[in-house]
């Protein structure tokens, strides 16, 4: 009978991991929150915030394979610490920002170079190698829902002070807020787990970072991955970033933007939770392609039902089930095929692509909006992409390259 107990490091560092993205997530969900605000103020069209945020994305993108190396490397806390630095200068500046160039400064690079070093790949990839393979899966599932759990938290406290003291000040609530990511880096401090028989097994090769990255690069079944995970991207972000507007657009309130995002951060924790649970006991790519076909669905009964405040809390819950439930699966995935050691590394490589679809999904669908007054083309590619979301997962499996 397996021990379904964590050790106490594994439990130490989840906690710790758990608070920082829920802080980190929390934060960045709640960004959406500004696009009108600081738009009307400034005279800005949507696509000026919307091309900050994208280009956040990009550079978080482009830039967490890097930061995982230096994970790996290094260890977590410095990274996470530094991270946590950067946030809270990122959100100062935001603060200030009264440009385009400004924007991009802070919303884009800044934040872009701090998130990279307070989200996901970073931190699944710390609590994937301090737990054992059969508990890595459900351990993954529980660090994701805390992130959610942060959006649910921030999303009305970040509105309530929007609505009382101005976008300004909010920021710099958070700014302060997010500081505290720093001194709780040091809760990730669990040692990378050995198997009980490590030491007898038969020898295995020490392949370095180079060695890792040719095998990476032929193995096609990654790759396929890689492009699934670009169709979360781009969906997350379109509708985190733009449903607020497209809901003002149609008479709503920002209330009511904020309530659909909250029931996203409030239903996305058992989401996550069950998907890690579920990867630990079914095929994940089965369970992506589901979940990429769902998505799929949801979207065309939003859009085909008439839009009234019950449609659109319901299209939140169903969002919310199926929102983040692809960062464990695709977290574990990569552990299944290349072990833990390069986890970091390799989950920024696939997260990359994500940011990639994350650009387009927040910059296209300012673009869109600003040219033609609405969101069709955007829903509609949301929709075609959630179908190449389930056929790509037909060619991932999990078969092990590289043993832990």
């Amino acid at each position: 009978m397996t021990d379904s107990r964590f050790s106490k490091p594994l439990i130490y560092m989840l906690i710790g991991s758990a608070i920082i993205l829920a802080l980190s997530l929390g934060v960045r969900h709640a960004f959406g929150l500004y696009l009108v605000p600081m738009s009307h103020e400034f005279g800005w069209g949507h696509n000026v915030f919307s091309l900050a945020i994208a280009m956040q994305n990009l550079i978080w993108g482009a830039v967490q394979p890097i930061t995982g190396a230096f994970a790996d490397k290094y260890g977590s806390k410095v990274v996470v610490a530094v991270g946590g630095l950067l946030y809270s200068l990122g959100l100062l500046l935001m603060a200030v920002s009264s440009t385009g160039w400004m924007l991009n400064l802070s919303v884009g690079l800044i934040l872009g170079l701090a998130l990279s070093a307070t989200s996901f790949p970073v931190l699944l990839s710390a609590v994937g190698r301090a737990a054992p393979p059969e508990k890595r899966s459900m351990a993954m599932g529980i660090a994701s829902a805390a992130g959610s759990f942060g959006q649910f938290i921030m999303l009305p406290s970040t509105l309530l002070l929007l609505q009382s003291f101005g976008w300004s000040a909010a920021l710099v609530v958070s700014a302060i807020l997010v500081a505290l990511i720093v001194p709780l880096a040091w809760m990730l401090k669990a040692p990378m787990y050995v198997a009980p028989n490590a030491h007898s097994a038969e020898s295995k090769p020490n392949l370095g970072f180079k060695d890792v990255l040719i095998i990476v690069k032929n193995h096609k079944p990654f790759w396929f991955l890689a492009l699934g995970f670009l169709v979360c991207g781009f969906q997350v972000v379109f509708i985190g970033l733009h449903l607020p507007g497209y809901l003002i657009d149609h008479g709503y309130t920002a209330t009511t933007g904020t309530i659909f995002l909250a029931l996203i951060g409030l239903f996305n924790i058992i989401g996550t939770y069950s998907a890690g649970w579920l990867g630990g006991k079914f095929s994940k790519p089965h369970l992506l392609m589901w979940l990429y076909g769902l998505r799929g669905i949801a979207i065309i009964g939003f859009l085909m039902l008439p839009l009234s405040t019950w449609t659109i809390y319901a299209f939140g819950v169903i969002m919310g089930l199926l929102w983040l439930a692809t960062v464990p699966l695709t977290n574990g995935i990569v552990a299944n095929m290349f072990g833990v050691k390069y986890l970091s590394m390799l989950s920024g490589i696939v997260f990359f692509t994500h940011q990639v679809g994350s650009f387009f999904g927040g910059w296209l669908g300012g673009v869109n909006h600003d040219m033609t007054g609405n969101y069709n083309m955007i829903w509609a590619v949301s929709i075609i992409l959630s179908v190449c979301g389930v056929l790509v997962h037909f060619f991932v499996t999990e078969e092990h390259v590289i043993h832990d």
